[in-house]
């Protein structure tokens, strides 16, 4: 049997491509949202999901922290792909502006984050929410504190 290496000695983007590997079991959040990893490289990372009846709220639409779950994962994830080894990171503040209502007829959505500027202890990123024609739902903004693995 191979022993897995610690993931404070990985890189963030290692960390990331370990996580959402084929072969690993589903991550927390992304299994009970249902939503997956579709791509990812350093500062930028994207999501996919497509929103049904089980995430939606009492006046019939897609709950707003559906959005926002996606989103900060995106953008969290998006700065965590920079981190070299033995640093971590929290998120301090996530911004969302919602555009347009979700609903199942929505279809597959994909949440983009991108990295703006990640230094030594703050981290900053946005990005948005689209669906296949390119419509965009919402829009994030973070900022994140960066800092060594205790």
């Amino acid at each position: 049997m191979t022993e897995k290496p610690d993931p404070a000695a990985l890189s963030g983007i290692e960390q990331l491509r370990r996580a959402f590997h084929p072969d690993s079991p589903p991550v927390g959040i992304g299994q009970t949202m249902g939503f997956s990893l579709e791509s990812v490289e350093e500062g930028r990372v994207v999501f996919v999901g497509t929103p049904g009846r089980a995430v939606y709220n009492p006046i019939g639409t897609v709950h707003g922290g559906y959005a926002a779950t996606l989103l900060d994962s995106a953008l969290g994830c998006a700065i965590h792909s920079t981190l070299a080894p033995g640093q971590a990171y929290s998120t301090a503040e996530l911004k969302i502006s919602y555009l347009r209502a979700m609903t199942e007829a929505t279809g597959p959505v994909r949440a983009e984050g991108k990295a703006l500027h990640v230094g030594r202890r703050i981290g900053f990123a946005e990005g948005r929410i689209t669906d296949e024609a390119g419509r965009v739902y919402a829009t994030a903004s973070t900022t994140c504190v960066v800092f060594e693995r205790t």
